[in-house]
């Protein structure tokens, strides 16, 4: 996705209910978080403002969200790099600055500005669990494309998918790192990165991957197990991955074709990393709702389709509008399960 300008940003939490699109990532203090259709418990607004967003879902502070929460705002606009000059253009006093600092026209803030925020909402409980398994979730996605393309000897295709986890979201989660104790691997990114823009074909390659997918995994296993295999708490993972995926894909497309391949490529691995998480609860959401399940199972299955290969087909398999349809029938029957844990976890 995008600039190594997100090593500059400060450290935002922004609220996501789902365990990414890089399109679409929440932080503690963003209110912007993926899948925010879900409903996480311990979410404590810092302004009644800066929580209630458009259509329910919580507004994106422009001030502190990764650029793949700020790719919702390109997707719908149709701007092309929008993300990035929405970050240059920071700090902002208030969301008209948008249109006062000529980052985007009166009449493109008025489509968006419901879900404009500068605003911070702090994560507690739940929901800053939540927040902290989806980030961690978009770096897996990151990660499992970046593998395809150096499996297919794409070398410089990959290269932005492994720095986009140091770039675009170390930043953002670190805080929630240290306190919960996880030892720092933005150092083992960074190498692996570097080595593969310089010597793509080192046998080192292999095995600097390795130990980069297993810190991100040893950061996610510092959740309690059983928080990470009950099905109310994934699925809102799930949620935030797919929201992050629906924004990254937006922002891939123009004029109904392909213009931006790594876009397009992060809400592949986004997506490839929800179905892992599905199939970790696939059989516990069965008994608990098969109605729900069969729903999300079939569009889940629709939604890969539109991926075929890690590198771009020629055309599109679905417009954005499709996948977007695809997602939402996802998170509706997700929060019925979510809610329906949530209720008897109540009794």
């Amino acid at each position: 996705m995008k600039s190594i300008g997100y090593i500059c940003l400060t450290i935002a939490t922004a609220a996501i209910v789902t365990l990414t699109s890089c399109s679409s990532t929440p932080t503690a203090e963003n209110p912007s978080a993926p899948g925010a259709s879900s409903k996480p418990q311990g979410t404590e607004a810092v302004s009644q403002q800066s929580h209630s967003g458009h259509g329910g879902k919580p507004k994106i502070n422009i001030n502190t969200a990764i650029l793949s929460e700020l790719d919702k705002f390109e997707a719908k606009l149709g701007v092309p790099a929008l993300s990035n000059k929405i970050q240059a253009n920071r700090p902002y006093g208030s969301p008209e600055d948008l249109v006062t600092k000529k980052v985007i026209t009166q009449e493109q803030f008025d489509q968006i500005k419901d879900q404009v925020s500068i605003q911070e909402v702090k994560l507690q409980g739940e929901a800053k669990d939540v927040d902290y398994a989806t980030k961690l979730g978009l770096m897996k996605g990151h990660l499992l494309v970046a593998k395809e393309l150096l499996d297919q000897n794409q070398p410089k295709q990959a290269e932005p998918h492994i720095g986009h986890p140091v770039e675009e979201i170390y930043v953002d989660v670190e805080e929630q790192l240290n306190e919960r104790k996880v030892k720092e691997f933005k150092t083992t990114l960074v190498g692996l990165q570097d080595l593969v823009k310089s010597n793509p074909k080192n046998a080192k390659v292999k095995t600097d991957f390795v130990a980069s997918v297993q810190a991100v995994d040893g950061a996610i296993a510092a959740l309690p197990t059983s928080q990470r295999s009950k099905p109310g708490f994934v699925l809102q993972v799930i949620n935030g991955l797919l929201d992050a995926a629906n924004s990254e894909y937006g922002a891939a497309i123009a004029n109904g074709k392909i213009a931006a391949a790594i876009e397009y490529q992060d809400s592949r691995g986004f997506v490839t990393y929800v179905n892992e998480l599905y199939q970790g609860i696939s059989s516990q959401v069965s008994q608990a709702d098969p109605e729900a399940h069969k729903a999300i199972e079939t569009s889940l299955a629709d939604l890969t389709k539109v991926w075929p290969a890690a590198v771009p087909p020629a055309k599109p398999v679905k417009t954005p509008e499709d996948v977007t349809k695809l997602v939402k029938t996802i998170e509706q029957n997700s929060q019925k399960v979510i809610d329906e844990s949530s209720t008897k976890a109540q009794k």
